[in-house]
């Protein structure tokens, strides 16, 4: 045991309580008594908790960060990296929340007196607000994440477990203790239960874990597609992106096609009445402009258009400082190309080419659109035609494009074979079942290690990507594994938990009785002494 007035015991008293002075056994003793020191331990617990928990949601969301970004920008016409906002005062909060936890317990291991200090109190409180704005924000906003969180714990729920187990080995000791310091039998009995259905959730919750990247066998790598080229490299749906792609080896360059008013296509994803202020210097050039429609512009004036110094400014993945002078002088000048600029640059390479086409009219838009790749003179194979409108149209005209569908009800209505959706759309199983039936799946925006991963482990066949430098260079699965030896694992850990808990528990049922004892021998003596002190008048000296 510590001195009353070792440097840990009140620096540890200081940062929880905020109070470094050592006080009298009875003031100790009075304040142990208090039942609101333990509530507010297990507040502090709680919030924990949900402070991990919440953290977990933010970065298994990182995949789609443009999103979040993307819809603060619709609502202030300002570009910020919002999402990044987030990340780090969430991982403030929880830095915050296990450090005021790990103290906690150290105080309890001290026998020191729980008593939180108010200032405390109010940053839990706060944190707790934040959470819950957090979980509101996207239950409201982006109710689609949570099919990605959901999708995450295929591709950690393995680690979870594993993490869990550990976890509750540790603090089994903390629980053990507190059982054996229960006096009534009640108290005992619901701590034991809670802690025997804790256990036996998480020793047993591998059941019902169906990972896609428990395998026997890695299926082919996803083919990589850019998308709107390499964004994180250059600016999205520059020439200069496109070529950053093509050292990534993509397999297709995924883009947005509008046409100008002297229907010229061209290169551009924003297509609401600011499509330009985000990626543009329309606010400078055309004033007058800026809340007109790409239809109102003329292709001269929009090749007069900056289309690269916003890149530069708002660094919207964080990568800017990663490049070469030589790349931000080249970012710095990139305008918008047109559709034919590509098409030729993916003929050149072999690359196919996948777009949509955003136009109040796509019946009419699609003939000039289809006019543009035939004027390319590349391969019709390499074109996959995305856009609904004017199927049969193309059809007839260009038999030989592939068509793409993102509705399955629709791809087999049509007697077609490819689909391009959304990765959290389809679940694992459903991506199997599909693939065994020869349906090439493409899914987007896919931009995590983690995710390709577990997509990877289901066999799909492509995937767009904003990182399409980081997923090219992997050579297989962050993580897989046999079944088989999944099991092994888990029953290994399960069981050396039990041992270990079971040792534990035996050494803190063997203590009290020690402790009875070291206390009965004290008052024995204490006894004596005081005999000895009465007794001594009347003791004669020799």
């Amino acid at each position: 045991m510590l001195k009353d007035n070792s440097w840990f015991r009140v620096f540890s008293r200081g940062l929880y309580s905020c109070r470094w002075k050592h006080r009298s056994e009875e003031d100790l003793r009075r304040t142990r008594k208090k039942k609101n020191a333990c509530c507010w331990f297990s507040a502090v617990a709680t919030v924990t908790l949900l402070s991990l928990s919440w953290m977990y949601i933010c970065l298994v969301t990182f995949n789609d960060r443009e999103d979040v970004n993307w819809q603060g920008f619709a609502e202030l016409k300002r570009w910020v990296n919002w999402f990044m906002v987030l990340v780090i005062t969430s991982a403030v909060l929880t830095c915050y929340c296990v450090l005021l936890l790990l103290f906690a317990m150290i105080q309890v291991a001290l026998r020191e007196p729980l008593n939180l200090h108010w200032l405390h109190k109010v940053l839990l409180f706060f944190g707790c607000l934040f959470i819950s704005f957090g979980v509101a924000g996207i239950s409201l906003k982006w109710r689609k994440e949570w099919a990605t969180v959901l999708l995450s714990l295929q591709a950690t729920a393995p680690f979870l477990q594993l993490g869990a187990v550990g976890a509750l080995t540790l603090l089994s000791s903390f629980v053990f203790q507190v059982f054996h310091s229960a006096k009534d039998y009640s108290s005992k009995r619901m701590i034991a239960a809670a802690f025997i259905l804790t256990s036996t959730a998480i020793f047993l919750c591998p059941l019902f874990i169906h990972s896609p990247c428990l395998i026997e066998q890695v299926p082919e790598k996803p083919k990589l597609i850019g998308h709107r080229g390499a964004p994180m490299l250059a600016p999205e749906n520059t020439m200069m992106s496109f070529n950053k792609s093509i050292s990534c080896s993509v397999w297709a360059f995924e883009t947005d096609v509008q046409l100008s008013k002297d229907r010229i296509p061209f290169l551009m994803h924003d297509h609401n009445t600011s499509g330009f202020l985000r990626t543009t210097n329309i606010k400078e050039k055309f004033p007058d402009l800026v809340s007109q429609p790409s239809s109102n512009l003329t292709w001269q004036q929009l090749q007069s258009l900056n289309a690269g110094e916003w890149f530069l400014q708002t660094d919207p993945f964080g990568t800017v400082s990663k490049l070469s002078e030589q790349d931000r002088e080249l970012a710095r000048s990139q305008t918008i190309p047109s559709f034919l600029q590509l098409l030729k640059l993916a003929k050149e390479h072999n690359i196919s080419v996948i777009f949509d086409l955003y136009s109040p009219d796509q019946e009419n838009d699609t003939v000039e659109t289809v006019d543009t790749i035939s004027l390319s003179g590349i391969d019709p194979k390499k074109i996959l035609w995305l856009p609904p409108a004017a199927r049969d149209y193309v059809n007839v005209t260009q038999p030989g494009f592939i068509h793409i569908y993102n509705n399955e009800t629709q791809m087999f209505k049509r007697g077609g074979n490819h689909l391009n959706m959304k990765y959290s759309q389809l679940s694992t199983s459903e991506i199997r079942d599909l693939r065994s039936k020869n349906i090439t799946i493409n899914l987007w925006v896919v931009n995590e290690r983690w995710l390709f991963s577990l997509l990877w482990c289901a066999g799909v066949s492509s995937v767009t990507t904003n990182s399409c430098q980081d997923l090219h260079v992997m050579e297989r699965p962050d993580w897989w594994m046999a079944l088989k030896r999944y099991r092994v694992i888990w029953i290994t850990a399960d069981v050396v938990s039990v041992l270990i808990m079971a040792v534990i528990f035996m050494c803190h049922r063997s203590r009290p009785r020690i402790c009875c004892r070291k206390g009965e021998e004290k008052q024995r003596n204490n006894a004596t002494s005081w005999d000895e002190k009465e007794l001594a008048p009347f003791i004669p000296t020799v």
